[in-house]
């Protein structure tokens, strides 16, 4: 049940802790003024977010000690355990601005999309690994995998959470390539998908009103384009040092969600241009690093298995820091290890308890 020896990747570990710690600072920093309004304590989301990032880190600990392969008979029970809390959610779950997302549980929310990520990433690796003369067949390799993933796809969409949904999609696509699906067939679905997807987008005029607001924010300043201008506004005034930690104009009240999904601007603000660039080399090193376990990891599950953990880390990183500098349009998704919020937080530090395990078992 547990790795015996091998060394842990110190280049990803480090990273992970650099994320975390800043994280901790930066949430402090932003939610401060929330706090003292919300609850009449400045530390009060702070000390939230420690709480969850000790949890976490017990958590990755752990994950690093027990050998990975003892998720692959799990690998069916907890998608069976997904779903059943991705249904839960429509009913008792709970959210805010007309979206339910979260179960309540023992105080904290739980956001069932977060764990379908990871359920859904090793759930893919066993299949992938397992069943390899089925893998390039259409009706008995891909289309059991398409068919899974429509369905947590559809129940993100129900809460709604386009974000979360797309960040699953790409991630099980990412997987599938690695683990030998036919470019062809990927190809082919990825064409008769597209006009599903351009349909959810623009079925609903909240996010028709976030794309053309990507297009051109300043067209209605006042409420679509509102979030990408201050975030901009942020950015731009942090300079290439910053206006010093805890001096954000921003976070008065400016610039929405500031300790959540736009957490990266009121970091850029405070710690200038060389903050912001900072951050963005330790997910490349995450990524970079998160890779190289996949190529020398003892077996193609978990091969598979780190290839989808880097890809959900690097692909929300990148899709979080696209929306806040205005390259993306506005979607709900937390930069992972920085922004305020438990299960992804949680779910991430999992993850790379995970990740680092493979890593002790690679070949020197």
């Amino acid at each position: 049940m547990f790795t015996k020896g091998g060394k842990v990747d110190l280049w990803a570990f480090i990273a992970v802790i650099i994320l975390l710690s800043l994280g901790l600072v930066m949430v402090f920093s932003a939610s401060s003024v929330m706090g003292l309004a919300d609850a009449g304590n400045p530390y009060y989301y702070v000390q939230r977010q420690t709480i969850l990032a000790v949890v976490g880190l017990a958590l990755m600990f752990v994950l690093m000690k027990v050998d990975y392969h003892i998720f692959k008979p799990l690998a069916l029970p907890g998608l069976v355990i997904s779903f059943i809390l991705l249904v839960a959610v429509l009913f008792v779950g709970t959210g805010t601005g007309g979206a339910t997302r979260w179960i309540r549980i023992a105080g904290f929310n739980l956001q069932p999309s977060e764990v379908a990520k990871l359920v859904m990433i090793n759930y893919v690796s066993v299949y992938l690994s397992t069943k390899r003369d089925k893998v390039r067949k259409f009706y008995s390799g891909l289309l059991p995998i398409l068919l899974i993933t429509a369905a947590q796809f559809g129940l993100i969409m129900l809460e709604p959470d386009f974000g979360t949904g797309a960040a699953l999609v790409f991630t099980v696509l990412v997987v599938l390539f690695a683990g030998g699906v036919h470019l062809g067939q990927l190809t082919f679905v990825g064409l008769l998908a597209a006009p599903a997807m351009t349909y959810l987008l623009m079925m609903k005029e909240y996010r028709v009103r976030r794309l053309f607001a990507f297009l051109d924010p300043w067209s209605d300043p006042a409420d679509t384009g509102w979030n990408v201008i201050q975030s901009l506004l942020a950015i731009g005034s942090g300079g290439l040092f910053g206006l010093g930690l805890g001096k954000s104009k921003q976070k008065f009240s400016y610039l929405p969600e500031h300790h959540t999904d736009f957490i990266f601007a009121i970091l850029c603000e405070e710690l200038g241009f060389l903050g912001g660039a900072t951050v963005l080399a330790l997910y490349f090193v995450i990524a970079w690093r998160g890779l190289r376990i996949a190529m020398r990891a003892p077996d193609l599950y978990g091969t598979l298995l780190a290839i989808g953990i880097t890809s959900m880390i690097a692909f929300q990183a990148l899709l979080n820091i696209g929306v806040v500098t205005g390259s993306l349009p506005v979607t709900g998704i937390p930069l992972p290890f920085i922004s305020h919020g438990g299960s992804s937080l949680l779910m991430s530090l999992a993850g790379v308890g995970i990740l680092l395990n493979i890593s002790r078992q690679c070949a020197d």
